[in-house]
């Protein structure tokens, strides 16, 4: 696959560093670390180093380290035997042997528990497991690649995360940075974004004013690519379709369709702050207009959000949707 065929937008020169990075990590075996802040595509940048790489047509196999239970990790990662505990009626395969020759992602890592992490150590180490209940040993061939938003040297002096599995992750590192770092990855992004957003809201004139376009470029994104998409979102839903008159009717997003606090941003607004509102809100708004678009098919507005079912579930009742 060669980086003009790639899913990542670079147009900044830190990105197209990353990219370059990514390119040469790739081929190696070892554990990979990438780490950056919340929302600015860390696990995509993962899947594209599994894609670039010789495993490309093996499984990539993504655990979310956060949602594990602490009782279940043995088994869920491991594996279990018939009759290895109350329950366990038949033979299950564990994600590090369903992961084959492929790459496991391990997404946020830092979540894991001690015990947890201790268990994670012994694979980073041995690079073997048994089945939970079992005596057969088994090996991993996988490749591990491990993403976290959290500062590793910073928990390790706390005590929340181990120094000795963070040496073993810490092979090969790459630093996804923020979107506010490479700002020419702005508009670019926008854009990429913007045609999967008509297609989903079936908007396919949609596109972006000037003034929108520097109203983007302008802003900080705290959240990165995910505020991005989900202020690209809110505009499409909330935008009225074919302003203007009949004989040029244009279908353009304007800073008035975007949140308060992105609209701050626009050269010539009052105050740099003005309205601001926390990024709770703005999930909320986001997540209320897709469910209000989708006539409140769960599974439709998780996959328009980019989360799961699960999530927006959860999400729907934190919020106090209906």
């Amino acid at each position: 696959m060669t980086a003009e065929r790639l899913p990542w937008i670079s147009a900044d020169p830190a990105s197209l560093r990353l990219l370059e990075l990514a390119e040469k990590v790739a081929v190696a075996p070892a554990t990979l670390l990438i780490t950056g802040e919340s929302g600015t595509g860390k696990d995509h940048l993962a899947r594209l180093v599994h894609e670039l790489g010789p495993r490309r047509d093996a499984p990539f196999l993504k655990i979310d380290c956060a949602s594990l239970p602490p009782q279940l990790v043995e088994s869920e990662l491991f594996g279990h035997e018939r009759g290895a505990f109350t329950g366990a009626v038949e033979r299950k395969l564990g994600r590090f042997e369903l992961g084959g020759n492929g790459t496991i992602l391990l997404d946020e890592v830092a979540a894991l528990s001690p015990g947890a992490q201790g268990k994670l150590l012994r694979i980073l180490q041995e690079r073997t497991f048994e089945r939970l209940g079992g005596t057969e040993t088994l090996r991993i061939e996988a490749r591990l690649i491990a993403l976290t938003n959290v500062d590793l040297p910073a928990a390790v002096k706390s005590g929340s995360f181990r120094e000795d599995l963070y040496f073993r992750l810490n092979v090969l590192t790459l630093t996804v940075p923020p979107l506010r770092e490479r700002r020419a990855d702005i508009l670019p992004l926008a854009d990429h974004l913007l045609v999967t957003i008509r297609s989903i809201h079936a908007r396919p004139s949609a596109q972006l004013s000037d003034s929108t376009r520097r109203m983007l470029a302008a802003y900080a994104w705290p959240g990165n690519v995910r505020e991005l998409r989900n202020a690209l979102e809110r505009a499409v839903v909330f935008s009225r379709p074919g302003r203007g008159t009949a004989a040029a009717r244009c279908d353009f997003l304007d800073p008035q369709d975007f949140p308060e606090n992105v609209r701050a941003a626009a050269p010539g607004a009052a105050s740099p702050v003005a309205g601001l509102r926390s990024l709770q809100e703005v999930e909320r708004e986001v997540i209320a207009a897709t469910l209000e678009a989708t006539h409140y098919q769960i599974s439709r507005s998780a996959a328009a959000l980019g989360i799961s079912r699960k999530t927006l579930l959860e999400k729907r009742k934190k919020y106090g949707l209906k």
